[in-house]
């Protein structure tokens, strides 16, 4: 028998459009499960527009090689992780073809993740190159998806999930973001997006609704900081948490 690790399960988390948090989810739902005791590693998809490094607090880190593969860079919140991020200098852009782009790709995710069990693959927002060639060569066994509640956003968001059903990938459930601003000052909530539209296109295309997590500043700066709320105490880490924790039921039931 070998005593190779078995490969990792690969959860993807996309959306339709950028600018709806989907990187920001990712880092807190890879806190929450390691939090959690699952073994999980983290992949920034994103080529041309890596955040992950800021996000996890990793910038500067150059990942090493062991052999042909990359070996994950540690963060301090016990989730490996590597990203184009971690191999070019900070604020150069990549003029790469689609080819250059999934051809790094490959490398990212066939890198030496050791006992990593899971790898969630935080995706550029669209259907292009990266997806495609994901679905072709490294398809996920699962995938988030993440909108805010406005319906350009929630078009877009049906994009990705009509994607991943031709893949074909089931879609574990989807995740409403920036849902209910709460005035710093007089506490009021308002909803300068909506709110419940992500609810409702999950239920009317039968799929789990997953969380919803609200906009808040704090939020913000924390992920500025690379400091995500998932790894302390507040109710917007309780918001992660609990996504995380339907995340992780399924990936019991798929393994059951």
């Amino acid at each position: 028998m070998s005593d190779k690790p078995a490969a990792p399960v690969i959860v993807a988390v996309g959306s339709g459009k950028g600018g709806v948090g989907k990187s920001t989810l990712t880092a807190n739902l890879a806190v929450a499960l390691a939090r959690m005791g699952r073994k999980v590693g983290l992949v920034d998809a994103d080529i041309y527009g890596p955040s992950q490094p800021t996000l996890l607090d990793t910038e500067g880190v150059r990942p090493e090689a062991r052999g042909e593969k990359l070996v994950p860079v540690e963060s301090r919140f016990g989730v490996p992780m590597l990203s184009m991020g971690h191999l070019v200098e900070p604020g150069k852009a990549l003029a790469w073809r689609g080819p250059m782009a999934s051809g790094a790709l490959g490398q990212l995710i066939e890198a030496d993740w050791g006992d990593v069990e899971v790898l969630l693959l935080d995706l550029p927002p669209g259907t292009g190159d990266v997806q495609i060639t994901m679905l072709q060569k490294h398809r996920p066994a699962g995938a988030v998806i993440v909108s805010t509640p406005q319906d350009l956003a929630l078009i877009d968001a049906q994009r990705a999930a009509e994607l991943f059903a031709k893949g074909p990938v089931p879609v574990i459930g989807l995740v409403e973001n920036m849902a209910g601003y709460a005035c710093p000052h007089c506490g009021e909530v308002s909803d300068p997006f909506g709110r419940g539209g992500v609810e409702t296109a999950a239920a009317a295309a039968g799929l789990p609704f997953l969380g919803r997590i609200p906009l808040t500043l704090a939020l913000r700066e924390a992920s500025d900081a690379g400091e995500p709320p998932a790894a302390g105490e507040s109710e917007v880490a309780d918001t992660f948490t609990a996504i995380a924790a339907k995340v992780s039921a399924w990936l019991d039931e798929r393994s059951a």
